[in-house]
C-alpha cells in the first residue's frame, strides 16, 4: 500500500471521469449564460465571519467548517458553500443591479463521507442580487430545471415551499417550538438536540421515528402574511405557465438558516439512497445586510456534481465520453517527422497524439489503438523517402497514401465524416 493516499472524504477524479466533470460544467455554463448570467470565481477561503452568517444553529457552522488561524493571525475558513461568498463580493465591489452570476468549484465540509457526499465536493450554481420579483424566482427555478433536462434527466421532481417573510418565519418557529415541546417525548434524541438549536430544522429529520410527529406539525402556510401568500402564489402560477411540474412541500425548509420566502429542491426519483436531493435553493433577502451591505433581495441555487452524476448513471444518461483522439502519428524514422506533423495537426484544430521513446512500429500501433484514434498516420523510412504518409482509418476502412503536405487536409476530412 502506498505511504500516502487521499484523506477520508476526498478522492482523485481520474480520466475519463474528469472530462465528464468538465463537460458537466460546460453544459451548465451554456444553460445559464443564455439567460445573461456571468461567471464569478471566488476565493477558496474567507474570513470565518462570512460563513458564520449562515446561522448559529446550522450544522455547517457549528460542526462542519474547516477553519483555522493563518500565519497572519486571521481566523479563516474553507468555504462550505458559495452563496455567502457571492454576497460578500457584492458588498465589497458594488456591482450594477441586478447582479446575475454563476459559479462552479469545490466546497469543504467536515461531515460523514458516504456515496454522493464527500468532505470536498463540487457544486455549480447561480445567484441573483437586487430584484424582489416572484417571476425572477420562476426564472431561477426554470434554469435549474432546464439544466437537468439538458443532461438528459427526466426522473427529477421539483418540490417548492415558502418560508414567508421575516415576521411569518418568526411566528412559525415559535409555533413549531411549542408543538414539538408538547411532543418532545416522541422525538428521537437527535431531533430533541436539534429542537434546542432551531425548531425549524426538526422538519429536516428523515428518521422514521420522527415521521408521525412531524407530519402533524403546524404548516408554514398558516402563518403567511398577505404579501408572502401572494408572492408564493405568483411563483406557482409562473411555473405552471412554463409547464414545469412541481409539488408543494410545506415541510421543505432547506439546510441553511438564511432562507426566506421561496425555497425549492430537486429530488431524483431514480436514486434509491436516503439522500435523493440533487440540488436546490431559495431566497435569502437578509443575507447581504448581515454581511454589512444595504438591504438587498437575493435568490439562487446550488447543484451538486456527485449526486447529480449518480442520478445520470441511474437513468443511463450523460455518460462518459468514449471518444479518443482524432489522429495518432506513428513514426518509424526517428521521431522528427512525428514532432512536426503532430504540431501541424494540432494547429489545424485536431486532437493529435504520438508515441515517444523510439518504440517499434508494432508498439506504436498498439498505442494508437489504446488512444481510440479515428485515424492513424504512418511514416516509415520508405514513406519519408517518397514524401508521403500512409493514412489508415482505425475503424477498418481502406488505407491510402497521400503527400506529406496534404496529410492535414486528408485527415481533417476523414475525421469530419466520422463525426
Amino acid at each position: 500500500m502506498p505511504e500516502f493516499q487521499t484523506t477520508p472524504g476526498t478522492r482523485d477524479i481520474l480520466p475519463p471521469d474528469a472530462a465528464r466533470w468538465r463537460r458537466f460544467v460546460d453544459v451548465f455554463a451554456g444553460v445559464v449564460e443564455s439567460a445573461g448570467y456571468e461567471q464569478i470565481i471566488l476565493p477558496m477561503f474567507e474570513d470565518l465571519g462570512v460563513f458564520q452568517r449562515l446561522g448559529d444553529a446550522t450544522d455547517v457552522v457549528t460542526k462542519e467548517m474547516y477553519d483555522f488561524v493563518d500565519k497572519g493571525g486571521r481566523h479563516v475558513a474553507l468555504r462550505p458553500e458559495q452563496t455567502a461568498g457571492v454576497c460578500r463580493a457584492f458588498v465589497q465591489h458594488h456591482p450594477n443591479l441586478p447582479w446575475k452570476v454563476w459559479y462552479s468549484g469545490p466546497n469543504f465540509r467536515y461531515e460523514k463521507a458516504q456515496q454522493g457526499r464527500y468532505r470536498q465536493f463540487d457544486q455549480v450554481g447561480v445567484e441573483v442580487l437586487g430584484v424582489d420579483d416572484p417571476l425572477l424566482d420562476v426564472e431561477v427555478i426554470a434554469l435549474a430545471h432546464g439544466f437537468y433536462r439538458a443532461l438528459g434527466l427526466r426522473n427529477v421532481e421539483l418540490h417548492v415551499n415558502s418560508l414567508g417573510d421575516t415576521g411569518d418565519r418568526a411566528r412559525y418557529v415559535a409555533a413549531l417550538e411549542s408543538y414539538f415541546r408538547a411532543h418532545e417525548i416522541d422525538l428521537t434524541k437527535e431531533s430533541r438536540a436539534t429542537l434546542e438549536r432551531n425548531p425549524l430544522r426538526v422538519l429536516d429529520s428523515k428518521r422514521a421515528e420522527d415521521r408521525d410527529v412531524i407530519s402533524q406539525a403546524p404548516s408554514i402556510s398558516e402563518f403567511f402574511s398577505p404579501e408572502a401568500a401572494s408572492h408564493f402564489a405568483a411563483v406557482q402560477d409562473g411555473l405552471s405557465l412554463l409547464g414545469i411540474d412541481f409539488v408543494v412541500n410545506d415541510r421543505l425548509v432547506r439546510g441553511l438558516d438564511y432562507y426566506r420566502s421561496t425555497t425549492f429542491e430537486f429530488v431524483s426519483t431514480a436514486l434509491d439512497a436516503a439522500q435523493t436531493a440533487v440540488g436546490g435553493g431559495g431566497r435569502y433577502d437578509g443575507l447581504v445586510e448581515d454581511l454589512g451591505g444595504p438591504s438587498t433581495p437575493g435568490i439562487g441555487f446550488a447543484i451538486g456534481l456527485d449526486r447529480t452524476l449518480l442520478a445520470c448513471d441511474a437513468e443511463s444518461v450523460f455518460g462518459i465520453d468514449s471518444s479518443g483522439t482524432d489522429v495518432f502519428v506513428v513514426d518509424a524514422t526517428g521521431g522528427r517527422s512525428a514532432l512536426l506533423l503532430t504540431a501541424e495537426l494540432r494547429n489545424a484544430g485536431l486532437r493529435a497524439d504520438r508515441a515517444f521513446g523510439a518504440k517499434s512500429m508494432k508498439s506504436q500501433m498498439k498505442s494508437a489503438n489504446k488512444s481510440r484514434a479515428t485515424v492513424a498516420v504512418i511514416i516509415g523510412e520508405d514513406e519519408l523517402a517518397r514524401g508521403v504518409a500512409t493514412v489508415r482509418p482505425m475503424d477498418g476502412g481502406e488505407q491510402s497514401e497521400c503527400p506529406l503536405g496534404q496529410v492535414v487536409a486528408t485527415v481533417t476530412d476523414i475525421v469530419k465524416k466520422a463525426k
